[in-house]
């Protein structure tokens, strides 16, 4: 994904997922288009995933969650995978 949205949420009390569904139903009301992919901090996701596993089975209603360092704690990049912008 090369462009996406940068969406932040440090709401203690809410799960992961729920981060991810409200972050994908405000990118859906403003481009129109649902996301595929979201990155969120490895530390995020738990101990149980590194950036070296193959993070795509873990699904925040049908949105991919992937981990990447370069993302910052409580925020997720969340997008459409396979956009390029030319």
């Amino acid at each position: 994904m090369n462009v996406g949205m940068l969406w932040f949420d440090n709401d203690p009390k809410s799960e992961l997922t729920l981060k991810v569904e409200r972050a994908a139903t405000y990118y859906l009301n403003k481009y129109g288009k649902s996301p595929t992919v979201c990155f969120v901090h490895p530390s995020m996701l738990g101990a149980k995933v590194s950036e070296s596993e193959d993070a795509a089975e873990i699904k925040a209603g049908g949105i991919e969650v992937r981990p990447a360092s370069t993302v910052l704690p409580n925020h997720f990049w969340i997008g459409v995978n396979g956009v390029n912008v030319s």
